[in-house]
């Protein structure tokens, strides 16, 4: 089989299975233990910590099972810290399920959400997010590259726009960290990150953030600084940090991304859904038509692994959130697919796709 589906998750690296079973096997005490065993451990737990931090280029982590739950501790941490300053936040209509759905529940909590708008390439417009900016945002909270069809938001810029206001920006960095290249001199306050995007392990993430007081929204026996109670794992943290340093060698997979776009161009009844200036490691196409599920289905006869428009949407029968918010054409937006790049793709797997594609398009437009 060739995967293509490594946006939904990737295969984790052999060096990084390594270090989760040195880490069981030799710092399984809880780091929270005074012994000499619970001190070894704690020592790898921060030494994995200070060395995520470095490469994020921020200052505090607090370690997560992942994305979602990350993405939940920024905004109802910072929510919650500073609704005495107001209770307005900002966001973008495409956004993560984890980040929608949270703002949802301050909202019915009387907080007051804008959701900005996004173009057809899923762009929001910064003069859009400037006049939505008053002196009661406590909260800005966007993805920096978008799980499903690549764009990648300005981050930096906006960042800029923020600094010396009294609002927060909060980025989902869980698609772009080890990918897309942050600009270091204008990074976000709360960044989110998930382990198993860059070949790391499930149920691992961070959230990492620089100068926020952060409310816990979880209870118990105060790990983390208060802010995420439980026992730490320190084999996924150590883990982590590994698939954290390795990602940073990875290839960026411009090179597939154009290859393949120019590919598609060939077919009348096939549209680029990603914009040419997205993220090099997520192409999404919509085939005129026919069903996404259709196309998944087909290809993976094919030994083509591939997805719809996102993991979270894939077994849903109706069109994602981000594809209506592009506003696709309808006779395209039922057929759309995720085609995403990881470590382990070869020029190889490039090639058996197309000649896969070719074959089930013959197929498609022969019925």
């Amino acid at each position: 089989m060739i995967y293509l589906d490594n946006s939904a998750t990737t295969k984790p690296k052999k060096e990084v299975l390594d270090s989760f079973v040195k880490a069981n096997e030799q710092f399984y005490a809880n780091p929270a233990s005074l012994h000499q065993m619970g001190n070894a451990a704690e020592d790898l737990l921060e030494k994995a910590r200070a060395q995520i931090a470095e490469l994020l280029h921020m200052k505090q982590v607090v370690f997560t099972s992942g994305g979602t739950e990350s993405n939940n501790l920024a905004i109802f941490g910072t929510a919650y810290a500073y609704q005495h300053r107001g209770k307005h936040i900002i966001t973008a209509v495409t956004e993560h399920p984890s980040v929608l759905n949270s703002l949802n529940v301050l909202e019915e909590q009387g907080y007051e959400i804008t959701r900005l708008p996004v173009d057809s390439w899923g762009r929001i417009s910064m003069e859009e997010l400037k006049n939505s900016l008053r002196n009661d945002t406590i909260l800005v909270s966007l993805m920096h590259v978008n799980n499903e069809i690549g764009i990648i938001h300005p981050i930096a810029e906006i960042a800029r726009l923020l600094k010396g206001t009294q609002t927060f920006f909060h980025v989902d960095g869980v698609q772009s960290i080890g990918k897309v290249t942050f600009d270091q001199t204008a990074m976000p306050d709360l960044l989110t990150m998930s382990a198993h995007k860059i070949h790391g392990l499930k149920g691992s993430g961070v959230l990492a953030f620089n100068q926020v007081e952060l409310k816990a929204v979880q209870f118990g026996g105060g790990q983390e600084s208060g802010l995420r109670s439980g026992t730490v794992s320190v084999p996924h943290a150590a883990a982590l940090a590994k698939a954290l340093r390795l990602a940073e060698k990875n290839p960026r997979h411009e090179g597939w991304n154009e290859e393949l776009r120019r590919f598609f161009e060939r077919y009348p009844n096939v549209r680029v859904v990603s914009p040419e200036t997205g993220a090099p490691h997520i192409l999404s196409i919509a085939v005129k038509g026919i069903k996404g599920e259709v196309l998944v289905s087909a290809l993976q006869k094919e030994s083509i692994i591939v997805s719809t428009s996102s993991a979270c949407s894939s077994k849903s029968k109706e069109a994602s959130h981000v594809i209506e918010a592009i506003r696709l054409p309808h006779n395209y937006k039922d057929g759309v697919i995720r085609i995403s790049f990881g470590a382990f793709t070869t020029e190889q797997d490039i090639r058996d796709f197309k000649k896969a594609f070719e074959r089930v398009n013959r197929l498609i437009k022969g019925v």
